[in-house]
């Protein structure tokens, strides 16, 4: 948990809720959290989901990892700590996201539970919906893809704190979406999720 350091500072309420900005909008706001191991189809699932919203006049935004890392948390490495800090900010702003109504599309590698469930009471406290989405892929296939080459890379001691090489991923244990990239077409795994924004009521049936 991070300190609060700022004194006398106290928040303010405004007169539309997010129950207003959602009758405007004709859908509710919240945060789909992707996680998954690098190369296991996070952003892919959550680009082409996005697309997918979009044609269908839902107002979504994607918070992806290294989009992110290049500006509000370009100062953060890859330690635990910084990991820790890198995925609190985003929950702040994904959680700002679903508050005003927009379906923050969230895709970071966010491999320790305590950090996901930091952001799953963020937005609990706040009353507003956390959906994880587990992007479960095999280490095998997902260092077969290696995208970025990064698997590479960390086979050769060219990166440290890998995930998945010489740094844990620890995987969520009840999701609320439990997707298989390695098993699943990019088709079936948007599917599913529309599916359950459709039964929570998050976007119409």
């Amino acid at each position: 948990m991070v300190k609060q350091k700022a004194t006398n500072v106290t928040w303010h309420e405004g007169d539309i809720t997010a129950e207003h900005r959602a009758k405007l909008l004709g859908h509710k706001g919240a945060t789909l959290w992707f996680t998954g191991l690098s190369g296991s189809g996070k952003s892919t699932v959550a680009v082409e989901l996005e697309g997918r919203l979009h044609e269908m006049g839902i107002l979504s935004y994607r918070l992806d990892g290294d989009n992110v890392r290049l500006g509000i948390n370009k100062n953060l490495g890859f330690s635990a700590e910084d990991r820790t800090e890198n995925i609190r900010r985003v929950g702040e702003v994904a959680k700002l996201f679903a508050d005003t109504g927009v379906i923050a599309l969230s895709s970071f590698i966010s491999p320790y539970t305590a950090d996901r469930d930091q952001v799953r009471a963020l937005h609990d406290a706040a009353g507003m919906d956390f959906i994880e989405v587990f992007v479960d892929c095999s280490l095998a296939a997902a260092e077969e893809r290696d995208p970025k080459g990064l698997y590479k890379k960390a086979r050769a001691g060219e990166i440290k704190n890998f995930t998945g090489i010489d740094d844990p991923y620890e995987a969520p244990s009840n999701p609320e979406v439990h997707l298989h990239s390695d098993r699943q077409t990019l088709d079936e795994e948007v599917e599913e999720i529309l599916t359950v924004l459709r039964k929570r009521g998050i976007i119409p049936a």
